[in-house]
């Protein structure tokens, strides 16, 4: 407990001592926020804090996975992550797991109808793919369907240029070593290329990329495991007219992994492969006060285990999101759809389901600060009937000199069906398994003094029923089933965010996150976790940053002996350079792990120690 109050107070004093130094001119603090209405908002309007990962926050981070950069927001913790590169992923949002966050790429929901969580493994994109990521927190089920129970990640991949023709190529290399290593060896390559443009009212992106990493074992061990993964993507758009503008796209992502025996932990030769293979068409209409949006896409993925228990896996996804934007004025903006997703996958035979799902969401902004966001979803289950959520979330703004104040509250509820594997699949399926509900509420302030600093203070409230487990039934044989538990879970919890440029060229953003989970053993989930970066720009061509992270101790079964343990807290110091040598071509260095901090993530499971990276980006 001490080194948590000790870390997490030298970080907000670091803060304060920095804010009190001269204010210059600097950047513009000012965003606009989509993802939380589906409207363009001004942040000071919106009744959320929504996290915004910028294409300028994505270039500084260059080299670093989407989950690294994901995790060190408020509100997140993405197990596996500091691992060897093929360590599978969990996403714990405010004390929840992967079931209750909710995936979309470019718009469209993205899942593995055969996975146990019906989740999308975030190890199947690249980081040099994406453009920005907005993340919204809490329960978003009107908006965007069931599983958007704790956080929406919605991912914007990258647009052609406006050039007739640009070739863009990344290449990066580094080690790949764990605290009991210092050989420094080249272990982890990456290299993509992407051809964009536009010509007259053609645009296209054609992509490629290939990642391989070796040098770590899964299992603590003196085995190396490999990690590599092929991206490619298509992307073709035509602007017929200035009200009507369609684009299609597929895209291949494909990895392989090793990984080891877990129970007994020992290195073993085990190999995994996932591939995705992704379609769709995205047509917009623009009218006069509005605008109608179509998101479809058929979705394939394709997974195979080699293992003591060889296993193989195929989910298709067919997703159909249709909405009607509409703008009475400029205070009152409507948003009516229809969200259709078709899930199928084989086990003993094959299984489906599929939701039928009308809904409605307003948004009023007044003149006098005081603004609403509310909306409702009819879901329309074909295992599980009709099921109503809904949303309500007013806010209240008042001037602050150059800046403002805002106080903002929310109460949403959300419907999580179960998974197909939880119902049909090869371990312990129920049949007979109630969906989840869970409501949260929130509430908070954020503040924004001139364009120089904000802060945000958030307080959330989750309750969940019939939550979903897997209950072991013969302790001899370890065997059990999904069941529906009877006690209902309450977490709770505080964020607090910082950002700042406080001196000209100077930006500090830090977070800060206390969750507690009540009633029921919370196994890998910190309570206590900070984060703080550090960026300054000596010049308009180089930056340099510098990264902080403290993460509590948590608590974790060891399932060889399945005997609670406790993983110390840890802290971990990142930096990084980049430099742009001219308009055609830069460079970064990143290191991670500074000090050589050893730590556990995963009981008897390898982490990274210090490792350094170098690539560079050249565009023609």
């Amino acid at each position: 407990m001490k080194k948590t109050v000790l870390s997490v107070s030298a970080l907000f004093l670091a803060c304060t001592a920095v804010f009190a130094q001269q204010q210059d001119e600097t950047e513009n603090l000012d965003e606009v926020v989509i993802s939380d209405s589906r409207h363009a908002l001004k942040r000071e309007n919106s009744g959320k804090t929504v996290i915004t990962i910028s294409s300028e926050e994505i270039k500084k981070n260059q080299g670093k996975t989407v989950a690294e950069v994901i995790n060190t927001k408020s509100g997140i913790e993405i197990l596996g992550s500091r691992s060897n590169a093929g360590q599978n992923l969990s996403y714990f949002v405010r004390g929840g797991n992967n079931r209750q966050v909710l995936i979309m790429i470019d718009g469209i929901q993205v899942n593995d109808p055969s996975s146990i969580s019906n989740d999308f493994d975030l190890r199947l994109i690249a980081l040099d793919q994406i453009e920005s990521i907005e993340i919204i927190k809490g329960a978003s089920s009107t908006l965007y369907g069931s599983g958007a129970a704790t956080a929406v990640i919605s991912i914007t991949t990258k647009k052609a240029s406006e050039d007739n023709i640009a070739l863009r190529v990344n290449s990066s290399f580094g080690t790949n070593q764990s605290q009991d290593d210092s050989d420094y060896n080249i272990n982890d390559f990456s290299n993509s290329a992407r051809i964009d443009g536009t010509v007259d009212n053609l645009s296209y992106v054609v992509g490629f990329g290939h990642q391989n990493t070796v040098g770590l074992s899964a299992v603590i061990g003196e085995e190396s495991d490999r990690f590599s993964r092929i991206n490619t993507n298509v992307r073709i758009g035509y602007k017929f007219s200035d009200a009507f503008e369609a684009s299609i796209f597929g895209n291949m992502d494909k990895f392989k992994n090793d990984f080891d025996n877990s129970s007994p932990r020992v290195d073993a030769n085990f190999t995994g492969e996932s591939e995705q293979y992704r379609f769709g068409i995205a047509p917009k209409y623009t009218y006069k006060n509005g605008s109608v949006t179509m998101n479809a896409a058929y979705t394939k993925i394709d997974r195979e285990f080699r293992s003591n228990f060889p296993s193989t896996f195929e989910g298709e996804t067919i997703a159909l999101d249709i909405f009607n934007k509409y703008n009475f004025s400029n205070k009152f903006y409507t948003v009516v759809g229809l969200n259709y997703i078709d899930n199928q996958t084989v086990f003993a035979e094959e299984q489906s389901s599929s939701i039928v799902d009308p809904y409605v969401n307003v948004v009023y902004v007044s003149d006098f600060g005081m603004n609403v966001n509310a909306g409702g979803r009819l879901n329309n289950h074909s295992e599980y009937g009709t099921h109503f959520t809904y949303n309500l979330n007013p806010s209240y703004r008042m001037p602050l000199g150059k800046g403002y104040v805002k106080g903002f509250a929310s109460y949403s509820t959300s419907f999580i069906a179960p998974t197909l594997s939880q119902l049909f699949g090869n371990f312990g399926p129920n049949p007979d398994l109630e969906p989840e509900e869970n409501t949260t509420l929130e509430g908070g302030v954020e503040v924004k003094l001139s364009k120089k600093l904000r802060a945000s203070a958030v307080y959330f409230n989750r309750k969940e029923e019939n939550f979903i487990d897997y209950v072991v039934t013969d302790f001899t044989t370890f065997a059990g089933e999904y069941q529906n538990v009877e006690d209902e879970f309450t977490v709770n919890g505080f964020e607090f965010e910082v950002f700042a440029t406080p001196i000209e060229n100077l930006t500090i953003d830090a977070n800060y996150t206390f969750t507690e989970k009540k009633d029921v053993k919370v196994l890998r989930i910190p309570k206590h976790k900070a984060n703080l970066n550090v960026g300054y720009a000596f010049s308009s061509k180089t930056n340099a940053g510098l990264s902080y992270q403290f993460t509590s101790e948590r608590l974790d079964t060891d399932f060889t002996t399945f005997q609670d343990v406790t993983l110390e807290s840890f802290n971990l110091i990142g930096a990084n350079l980049n430099h742009q040598f001219s308009k055609r071509l830069s460079a970064f260095v990143n290191v991670s792990n500074i000090f050589n901090e050893e730590y556990t993530e995963i009981t008897g499971f390898t982490t990274r120690g210090t490792n350094v990276r170098v690539g560079f980006s050249l565009n023609l």
